[in-house]
C-alpha cells in the first residue's frame, strides 16, 4: 500500500511553540520524535519508504529532508508551488502513484496528528484497505467526550467491517455534540484510504476543475486548481463513501488545551514540561525551559520561548489565531520564526542584537556549508567554540580551530563550512546598518538558493 503524508501546513495555532517557518508538526511535543516523523513511523507500518509520498511546500522542504535522515529515511518529496488546500495536495500525489502502480490503494494520513498505534489501529487501516476497492474510505475516531472542536460523521448503512457515510457534520455546539455521542456519531479524523482509480473517478465527476487542473505539470496545476479541502471539494459530493471506526487515542492538537488532555499530569492535574513551582495552582499547562511559579492561578496555560510569553486561559487557546493575525498585521517576524532558525546546513539562533550589531550562534552540521556569500551593509567576526571550521574568506581557505576567530571585511566573499564527522558551533557578531537575511548576495549554494 502507498501512503500520502500531508505536511505542508503553515499552522499557528500553537503559537509562540508553533511558527509558520516551523510549524507543530515539526515540533517535539511528546518525546523525542516530532508529529511528522511518528507520522513516518505509521506509514512504515504498511507502505516501504518509496512507496511514501510527502507533500509539502518549498518553504519546508529542508526540514522535511532533515527530520527524514534522522530517523535514517528516504521517501518521495513532492513540492507544492502554493498551498491550495488538502484536495489538491492529495490530486497532485495520488497522479504521481497513479503513473507508478495504476492500481494503487492509497492510506493519506495528516502529519500534525498524535494516534496511539495499538492492533486496533491496524486492523482498521486493514478493513479500510479492503473497503477501498469500491469506496473512497474516511476513518472515524470513536468519542471519549462531547467535543466542539471537531467535525462528525453520521454512520449509515452497515458494511464488512465499516459504514457508509449518512452525512458529514461542523463542528457542533456543546449541545449538539452531546446529541452527537449519545448517537453514535465519530469524530472525522481526517484519515482516509481509497484506490487511485476510484478517487481519480470520483474526483473527475465531484471536482472536473481539480481534474482537469492536474492533467497539466505542477505549476501550471497549482496555478489553476481552485483551493478547497477533500470535505468539501469530493467527501460531500459524492455516494461512494465509507467510514471505519476507529477506538484509539487520537488527538488533532489543534490548541494548547488539546496538548493539554494529552499531556501527563501531576496530582494537582498540572501538565508541566519543564519547571513549576506553586502554592495552589490547579489544572495548568506549563511549557518552559526556565522556572515557572504562579499564585493563585488555575486552568491556565503557559508557553514560555526564548522570545515570546503566552498566558491565556486553557479554554480560550483557541483563539490564539487571533494573536498571530496582530503580529502579522505588524510584520513581525516572531510569527514567522523562533530565535532559533532552521536552515538545510543547520541551526541559527540569534542571542543578542543592537542597533548596529547582531550576536548569533551558528550549528554547522557534519559535512555541510553555507553559500558563498558576501555582505554590501556588515561586517562579521567568527569565533569558533566547537569543531574546525573550514573557513573562505577572499582568496584563502584556511582551518580554523577550537578557540580561533576570523574577521570577514565588509563585501568580502566567504563560506564556512564543516567538512568533519562532528557538529561546528560558531559564534558570529555582524556589525554594520543592516543586519537582516536581505543582505545576503549568493555566489553558489548548494541547495540552488541563488536568486
Amino acid at each position: 500500500m502507498y501512503t500520502i503524508i500531508l505536511a505542508g501546513g503553515f499552522g499557528t495555532r500553537l503559537f509562540p511553540l508553533s511558527r509558520s517557518s516551523y510549524p507543530k508538526q515539526f515540533i517535539s511535543l511528546f518525546g523525542d520524535r516530532s508529529l511528522f516523523q511518528k507520522a513516518i513511523q505509521r506509514a512504515l507500518l504498511f507502505s516501504k519508504p518509496d512507496e511514501i509520498y510527502i507533500v509539502t511546500n518549498k518553504d519546508h522542504k529542508f526540514l522535511v529532508e532533515d527530520q527524514l535522515q534522522q530517523i535514517h529515511t528516504s521517501c518521495n518529496v513532492l513540492l507544492e508551488p502554493c498551498g491550495k488546500n488538502t484536495l489538491p495536495a492529495i490530486m497532485y500525489a495520488t497522479v504521481k502513484i497513479n503513473e507508478k502502480d495504476p492500481d494503487a490503494k492509497i492510506l493519506v494520513l495528516s502529519s500534525d496528528q498524535l494516534i496511539e498505534e495499538t492492533d486496533v489501529y491496524n486492523d482498521a487501516v486493514k478493513t479500510g484497505a479492503n473497503l477501498a476497492e469500491n469506496y473512497i474510505v474516511t476513518f472515524g475516531i470513536v468519542p471519549t467526550t462531547p467535543h466542539t472542536g471537531y467535525g462528525y460523521i453520521q454512520k449509515g448503512s452497515a458494511l464488512t467491517g465499516g459504514y457508509k457515510v449518512s452525512a458529514f457534520k461542523e463542528k457542533p455546539d456543546m449541545e449538539t455534540a452531546k446529541k452527537y455521542l449519545a448517537e453514535g456519531y465519530l469524530w472525522n479524523a481526517g484519515i482516509f484510504c481509497f484506490s487511485s482509480k476510484v478517487f481519480l473517478e470520483e474526483c473527475r465527476k465531484a471536482a472536473p476543475d481539480v481534474t482537469e487542473a492536474f492533467t497539466h505539470d505542477e505549476e501550471r496545476a497549482y496555478a489553476l486548481t481552485p483551493k478547497i479541502s477533500i470535505d468539501y471539494g469530493l467527501l460531500e459530493k459524492t455516494k461512494d463513501v465509507a467510514v471505519v471506526p476507529m477506538s484509539v487515542k487520537w488527538n488533532d492538537l489543534g490548541s494548547f488545551e488539546a496538548v493539554y488532555c494529552v499531556h501527563e499530569k501531576d496530582e494537582r492535574g498540572n501538565a508541566v514540561d519543564g519547571e513549576y513551582i506553586t502554592p495552589d495552582g490547579s489544572n495548568n499547562l506549563i511549557l518552559s525551559d526556565r522556572l515557572v511559579s504562579t499564585i493563585g492561578l488555575s486552568d491556565i496555560a503557559v508557553v514560555d520561548t526564548p522570545d515570546v510569553l503566552m498566558i491565556c486561559s486553557k479554554n480560550q487557546s483557541q483563539k490564539i489565531g487571533g494573536i498571530t493575525e496582530l503580529l502579522k498585521a505588524k510584520n513581525d517576524s516572531r510569527v514567522v520564526s523562533h530565535t532559533t532558525v532552521h536552515r538545510p546546513w543547520g541551526t541559527y539562533t540569534t542571542l543578542m542584537c543592537g542597533g548596529t550589531y547582531l550576536i548569533k550562534r551558528l550549528v554547522i552540521h557534519p559535512h555541510k556549508r553555507i553559500s558563498l556569500q558576501y555582505h554590501n551593509h556588515r561586517s562579521e567576526h567568527w569565533v569558533v567554540v566547537s569543531g574546525n571550521a573550514e573557513v573562505t574568506n577572499g582568496d584563502t581557505v584556511r582551518v580554523v580551530h577550537t578557540g580561533e576567530s576570523t574577521f570577514i571585511p565588509v563585501g568580502c566573499v566567504h563560506r564556512l563550512a564543516n567538512a568533519s564527522d562532528d557538529r561546528l558551533e560558531v559564534i558570529e557578531v555582524q556589525n554594520g546598518d543592516l543586519l537582516s537575511e536581505e543582505d545576503i548576495v549568493r555566489l553558489g549554494d548548494d541547495w540552488e538558493r541563488i536568486k
